[in-house]
């Protein structure tokens, strides 16, 4: 499989925006961490949580799809268990096609599905594969 893998580190100094799809108002959860070290280094985060009205001060999403179309999102951050990845990709089409918008999909480590990568290729949507986030931009420094 040839995933559409894009460049990280372009990626990450380019990336403004990064919607962080199961975030967790939890301190002890590893997406609430990722998400406040990503705000704390200038990212613009916009959590995604069916369970949350707000994280981290930032107003949450219900659902990708739920965010206002005239945001632009860069990164698409999945903290979802890996069977759900696949619809999170299916989400991200769904976004693209309502705003023209082609964010880059961000399996976390662990978190990525043979389904979600062949959807992702099959629609060309730029897919990194179980990275940590964080990891990588403290590798960039």
């Amino acid at each position: 499989m040839s995933l559409n893998t894009p460049d990280i580190n372009e990626v990450l100094n380019e990336s403004k925006t990064i919607a962080i799809v199961g975030c967790s108002a939890s301190e002890h959860r590893t997406s609430n961490y990722i998400a406040k070290f990503l705000k704390e280094r200038g990212y613009t985060i916009i959590p995604v949580n069916p369970a949350e009205n707000e994280i981290l001060g930032e107003k949450c999403y219900d659902a990708l799809n739920d965010i206002p179309t005239e945001t632009t999102i860069d990164i698409v951050d999945i903290f979802r268990a890996n069977e759900h990845t696949a619809g999170v990709v299916e989400e991200v089409l769904e976004w693209n096609k309502k705003t023209g918008q082609n964010p880059v999909v961000w399996t976390q480590l662990d978190v990525s599905s043979d389904e979600a990568e062949q959807k992702a290729e099959e629609s060309q949507i730029p897919y990194v594969k179980n990275k940590c986030i964080m990891v990588e931009l403290e590798r960039m420094n």
